[in-house]
């Protein structure tokens, strides 16, 4: 999956915590699906000003998350995760990712998360707004 800077629409750095740590002493499963979850929050709110704390107008909720870990990432190394839109159908997203460390380049993990149009109100999914999709580019 890993192609070049030009192909990823967005990119997030954040820093491994020491609570990110698991006894490995190495980034945990868990804490790396979190820095997924801020590059992905960062990426969409930038897309459309999508404010993920309101359910007014138009949701977003997660559907599906798929990871290959490639190489352990240690504390206090930064990690680049890099965003772009995979697939965009009619009511969902697949929003692919890469993890790298910041100083060698090396490739942490890479994968995807599905995101569904849903409609907090009514409790159900809805088509996404054609405004997100064509800022998605589809």
């Amino acid at each position: 999956m890993s192609t070049t800077d030009a192909d990823w629409p967005y990119s997030h750095v954040d820093k491994v915590r020491f609570g990110d740590v698991d006894a490995m002493r190495h980034l945990n499963n868990v804490a790396a699906l979190s820095f997924f979850e801020d590059a992905r929050i960062q990426y969409i709110t930038g897309l459309v000003g999508n404010d993920p704390t309101t359910r007014r107008g138009f949701g977003l909720i997660f559907a599906e998350m798929r990871v290959n870990y490639r190489a352990p990432a240690f504390y206090d190394e930064e990690i680049r995760t890099r965003v772009r839109p995979a697939e965009v159908a009619r009511s969902s997203v697949k929003l692919a990712f890469e993890m790298h460390a910041v100083g060698d380049g090396r490739l942490i993990a890479e994968g995807y998360g599905t995101v569904v149009g849903y409609d907090y109100a009514a409790g159900r999914s809805m088509p996404l707004p054609d405004s997100f999709r064509a800022a998605l580019g589809g």
